[in-house]
């Protein structure tokens, strides 16, 4: 059985995060969507509000579940019995960071592998910075977000 993780802040998750979900979880038996929990970290939404954002868009996907995780990702992916890191990438910006990062999660863990996909072109745009920055000025995030998330953003920036 292979199983993947999917790890992130998702603050807030989107629908290029969702895009990425669906199609890990038609490639992999089982895929773990791991929020980050890190305390030196300043989220617009808490840890249990990103789990429980995420956990209502994964309902769809019988192999997809969501966890927490504060330690190190191949230390949770060990625990968990994965062996390979699913990561999105929307540009050459983030596939040489994600670069950096498989390499220093190889030197931790040889034989875990990552996963790189690539955006889909409707979501090549999407970035949760530039999301939190429309909804707390009152634009329309609907094209870039799921229901669940626009009315959760509505609610922060009341």
């Amino acid at each position: 059985m292979k199983t993947a993780i999917f790890a992130g802040s998702f603050d807030p998750p989107t629908y290029g995060h969702l895009d990425i979900i669906r199609r890990g979880s038609s490639l992999f038996d089982k895929l773990i969507v791991v929020v980050a929990i890190n305390s030196a970290k300043k989220y617009l939404f808490s840890d249990q509000e990103r789990i429980d954002l995420l956990e209502e868009m994964v309902k769809p996907f019988g192999n997809v579940s969501v966890e927490p995780c504060s330690s190190l990702i191949v230390n949770f992916a060990k625990e968990h019995d994965a062996n390979v890191l699913l990561r999105g990438v929307r540009n050459s910006a983030d596939f040489s960071y994600e670069f950096d990062l498989a390499m220093m999660n190889k030197g931790l863990a040889p034989d875990m592998e990552t996963v790189f996909l690539p955006t889909s072109p409707e979501y090549f745009v999407v970035r949760s910075s530039g999301i939190k920055e429309m909804a707390a000025f009152g634009g329309d995030v609907s094209k870039m977000v799921p229901p669940v998330v626009e009315e959760a953003l509505k609610k922060k920036y009341k």
